[in-house]
């Protein structure tokens, strides 16, 4: 994903424009070139050092939860949220202005909110992916502890509010 994310942006760079936004999908989605500091919506833009020292710990972090992961569905959405993560780690690394300085390079506008990269989606996809594991965790644990009624299986009595004597 890494590798997908810093390849999209190699085509951004070559392509794109930060004057100019290329309409995908009318006003809603584009493409234009962005150079992000810092976090989403560009905060904590006077702390690239710090987020490359986060973004450091966090691959670390997750690469030693990916591969201690208890399932497939975990090692998945841990997986996401780390490419994405090291995808952007590599431009605060490498890319201008300087090492540990780097600027995120986004070129995925979203109407007039913000402008993102595939690193984002990748993390943002990896995060949903760990709740969705979370919720099936949890009501699993509840099920076999019997406490959540099986809505699977509902009769026609109980749906009607009816009960039996």
């Amino acid at each position: 994903m890494a590798l997908v994310d810093q390849g999209t942006k190699a085509m951004a760079l070559g392509q794109l424009s930060e004057e100019q936004r290329i309409p995908l999908i009318g006003d809603l989605l584009g493409l234009q070139l962005a150079f992000n500091p810092g976090t989403i919506m560009s905060l904590g833009s006077n702390s690239t050092w710090v987020f490359t020292v986060i973004g450091i710990a966090a691959a670390i972090v997750l690469f030693y939860a990916a591969w201690r992961a208890t399932s497939m569905a975990w090692a998945i959405a841990i997986g996401f949220v780390w490419g994405g993560a090291v995808g952007n780690l590599i431009d605060r690394l490498f890319a201008p202005p300087g090492f540990g300085h780097g600027h995120v390079t986004d070129f995925l506008a979203y109407g007039n909110l913000f402008i993102g990269n595939l690193a984002d989606i990748f993390i943002g996809i990896g995060v949903g992916l760990g709740i969705l594991q979370m919720l099936r965790s949890h009501r699993s644990q509840l099920r076999s502890r019997g406490l959540t009624p099986d809505l699977g299986h509902a009769d026609s009595s109980t749906m009607l509010g009816k009960r039996e004597s």
